[in-house]
C-alpha cells in the first residue's frame, strides 16, 4: 500500500505483553502496526524527525514541534519512576502488591527494580532482560520503593540501552549471577529467550530496513547486507516514513566481507 509523504513513527510495541512487537505508524491521523516479526523484510528510508504528537482513541493527534520524539508539550514524566517512597504525587494510588525484582543483562550488568506483582515477567521482557529474580513481595509501591532505593545503594535501576547492545551476542556470567542471588531470599528465578542466535556484536544504527532477526525489549536487530544492526526503537519514533531503502552508508562488520 502506498503511504503518503506525511507517514510519521509515533510510537512501538516490545511485544513483551500479548501482541507481537511493532511500529505505531500514523497516516492522516489514522495509526496502523507495522510488525517486526522475524524474518520479516523491512524496506524504509526515514525521514525528517518531529514531535511525534499524541494518540487519543486510536487517532494520532500531530504536532508540528521540531524537537523529537516529543516535545515539552507531549513529554510525558512518569513520576513514580523517580519516587523513593515519598510519594510526589498528590494523591499516592500504587496501592496494590508490588515486587522488587533483579534482572541481569548479558554479561554481567545487573540492576534492580519495582513493578506491580503481576506485570512482573512482563517488565522484564520489556527491558529485555536475560534473566529475572523476584526477591520481595510488598502490600504498595511505597514500600517497594523504599526496598529499592536501599539495594540501589549497592547495585544500578537502570541500565542504558547502549549498555544492553553490547551485550546482545553474549551469554550471562552465571556465576556472577549466582554470586548475586546467593544475598537475597529469591521467591522465583526466571531465564528469558529471545531467539537472536548473535554469533558478533550488533552495530547500534537508526534505520528501517533488511531483515528481522528479532527484538530484546525495545531493541529491534536486523541483518542487511551481510551485517547486523541493533535498533533502539525509541530513536525511530517522530521520523517520517518513506518507502524504500535507504542509499546511505552504513558501518559494516568484519564478518559481512568473509
Amino acid at each position: 500500500m502506498a503511504r503518503s509523504p506525511n507517514v510519521q513513527i509515533v510510537g512501538y510495541d516490545t511485544g513483551a505483553g500479548d501482541g507481537e512487537p511493532a511500529l505505531f505508524v500514523a497516516d492522516g491521523g489514522a495509526v496502523a502496526r507495522e510488525p517486526l516479526v522475524r524474518a520479516r523484510e523491512l524496506s524504509y528510508t526515514l525521514g525528517d524527525r518531529r514531535c511525534a504528537g499524541t494518540v487519543v482513541d486510536g487517532e494520532h493527534r500531530p504536532c508540528s514541534a521540531e524537537r523529537g520524539p516529543y516535545c515539552e508539550s507531549h513529554t510525558r514524566t512518569w513520576v513514580c519512576a523517580r519516587c523513593t517512597g515519598s510519594c510526589l504525587k498528590p494523591v499516592m494510588d500504587c496501592h496494590e502488591e508490588h515486587a522488587v525484582y533483579l534482572a541481569a543483562f548479558a554479561p554481567e550488568t545487573f540492576k534492580v527494580g519495582v513493578t506491580k506483582r503481576w506485570r512482573l515477567e512482563v517488565r522484564l521482557r520489556e527491558q529485555g532482560a536475560d534473566r529475572g529474580a523476584h526477591v520481595h513481595t510488598v502490600p504498595d509501591g511505597r514500600i517497594a520503593r523504599e526496598i529499592e532505593a536501599e539495594i540501589a545503594a549497592e547495585l544500578p535501576d537502570r541500565v542504558r540501552v547502549p549498555r544492553k547492545v553490547r551485550g546482545l551476542h553474549r551469554t550471562v556470567d552465571e556465576e556472577a549471577w549466582r554470586g548475586l542471588l546467593s544475598g537475597f531470599d529469591v521467591i522465583e528465578a526466571m531465564t528469558f529467550d529471545y531467539g537472536l542466535s548473535i554469533d558478533e556484536r550488533p552495530i547500534p544504527e537508526t534505520l528501517v530496513s533488511g531483515t528481522v532477526r528479532g527484538t530484546k525489549g525495545r531493541v529491534l536487530v536486523v541483518e542487511r547486507g551481510g551485517t547486523t544492526y541493533a535498533v533502539d526503537m525509541r530513536d525511530l519514533v517522530g521520523h517520517e516514513l518513506v518507502e524504500g531503502s535507504s542509499e546511505r552508508d552504513l558501518q559494516s562488520s568484519l564478518g559481512a566481507f568473509g
